[in-house]
């Protein structure tokens, strides 16, 4: 069987899919959620418009109260599992072309979700497709489940699991090839640093500090408003600083209020050293002017706590293991209004055999900060001699030509959601990973390239 022949016969197909399926806006907005479509109406239009062309194609298809939906093929009793993911994080700023238009430049289809996960999703469907087309025999039902709030909180694999079965084993083509047979623990917390009354006449006043959109990104943009005495020699202070280092920035005095805009570089949060956190740089530039007392306690437990740390070393929470490597935390988002007090939004990815309730403790004893939410996505690990290890390495060997060796990652995909449940691309090794970043893209080659292993995968475990 020669899988990359039969993908190249819907290749023009699979590309104009893939674009159509980039362009809708799907970020969740649940200002305009409603009945049936409880994470707004962007991700309800993905989530219908896929379950559409499922029907389209004679696919039994589901939609479960748009928290999720289902797209099957096959009989048995056993069900194969192809997991996706319809939502994405927010574009940001600074898409060389609108990031929801989809545009081919280089041989490379450039959009938000083209590699996490929308474009690996309609290779996925693609793949069922060419089974289905071929009228290749199957023992076992494979069912594609998409979910809808992946990038959040994963309400939707919650729900989708309350009433409906769980697969005998499954992959998600949401990471990295070869194989990810395990994932680290993730944890979302919030820090709470409460409001405390000045003691002194202030020269400056922190008015109001706000950083980050999601705590599974490293946040690219910060803004303080400051109030009082000693604006102009702040916004002087901050531009020498702009012109003597490569950090880039903005102060302007707007209504009788101090802006300080810092900018820096998202990414996935799960190696925070990949970007550059804006909010962290900002509370480093505050931290060395003269701020009123609950100004200067907000940037001062910031920087004391998480400036250049990003292992969890400054909070004693560090720690390492061989199978998945080391703990790795980002400062998602920072917020701060005067009178109120600050919040921090971090996002934690423990090693596999690492204990959760550590870190809680941790934080709930810290004298810095208060512990508010605490929500931990628990490690996952599938054994390296599992049936599923062992026929999607004989896929990958076979068409590459290349071992298929197995990788940890700090990453949360839908396979922790499985029992038995791996991540299976898209990324091929040796490329640049785009995701959650600004001109995220996916290489059109590699899109194929997915959809034929994708396609023999879903055979050969489903057969």
């Amino acid at each position: 069987m020669n899988w990359e022949v039969e993908v190249i016969r819907k290749k023009e197909d699979l590309i104009r899919d893939t674009q159509e399926f980039l362009r809708i806006n799907s970020v969740m907005d649940e200002t305009t959620a409603g009945p049936g479509k409880p994470f707004g109406e962007g991700v309800n239009a993905s989530l219908t418009s896929l379950l559409e062309l499922g029907e389209k194609e004679g696919f039994t298809t589901k939609n479960l109260d748009g928290f999720a939906g289902h797209i099957e093929w096959g009989e048995g009793d056993d069900i194969i599992g192809v997991l996706c993911h319809v939502d994405v994080v927010p574009p940001g700023d600074g898409w060389t072309s609108d990031p929801f238009s989809a545009e081919i430049r280089n041989g490379r289809i450039y959009a938000r979700g083209a590699i996490d996960d929308k474009g690996p999703t309609i290779a996925a469907f693609y793949a069922l497709k060419i089974v289905k087309d071929m009228n290749l025999p199957l023992s076992k039902r494979v069912r594609m489940i998409i979910g809808t709030d992946e990038e959040s909180d994963w309400r939707c694999v919650e729900h989708y699991f309350k009433h409906e079965e769980m697969p005998t084993m499954g992959f998600a083509p949401d990471a990295d090839f070869p194989i990810i047979n395990a994932e680290k623990g993730i944890i979302d917390a919030s820090l709470l640093i409460p409001h405390r009354p000045n003691q002194a006449e202030p020269k400056a006043v922190l008015v109001s500090f706000q950083s980050g959109l999601r705590l599974n990104m490293v946040p690219d943009a910060a803004e303080a408003v400051i109030e009082g005495p000693k604006k102009e020699e702040i916004m002087s202070s901050f531009k020498d600083m702009l012109r003597t280092t490569d950090q880039k920035g903005e102060a302007a005095i707007e209504n009788g209020q101090l802006i300080l805009r810092m900018y820096g570089l998202s990414c996935h949060a799960m190696e925070p050293n990949n970007g550059i956190n804006a909010g962290i740089l900002l509370c480093e530039f505050l931290q060395q002017t003269e701020l009123d007392d609950a100004g200067k306690r907000f940037v001062q437990v910031v920087t004391d706590k998480f400036s250049g740390d990003t292992r969890g070393k400054k909070l004693d929470i560090d720690c390492e293991d061989e199978i998945s490597g080391e703990l790795t935390l980002n400062v998602g988002t920072l917020c701060y209004k005067e009178g109120q007090g600050g919040e921090l939004g971090i996002n934690i990815r423990y090693p596999v055999t690492a204990e959760s309730k550590v870190i809680r403790d941790t934080f709930e004893s810290a004298s810095e900060f208060e512990l508010g939410e605490f929500k931990d996505s628990k490690p996952h690990h599938v054994s390296a001699d599992h049936p599923l290890v062992k026929t999607l390495q004989k896929v990958y060997e076979g068409q590459l030509g290349k071992k298929a060796d197995l990788i940890s990652i700090g990453g949360g995909t839908y396979a922790r959601s499985l029992k038995a449940g791996v991540a299976f691309g898209p990324l091929f090794p040796g490329r640049p990973d785009s995701a959650h970043q600004k001109d995220e893209y996916i290489e059109i080659d590699d899109l194929l390239r997915s959809t034929a292993l994708y396609a023999q995968a879903i055979y050969e475990l489903a057969k």
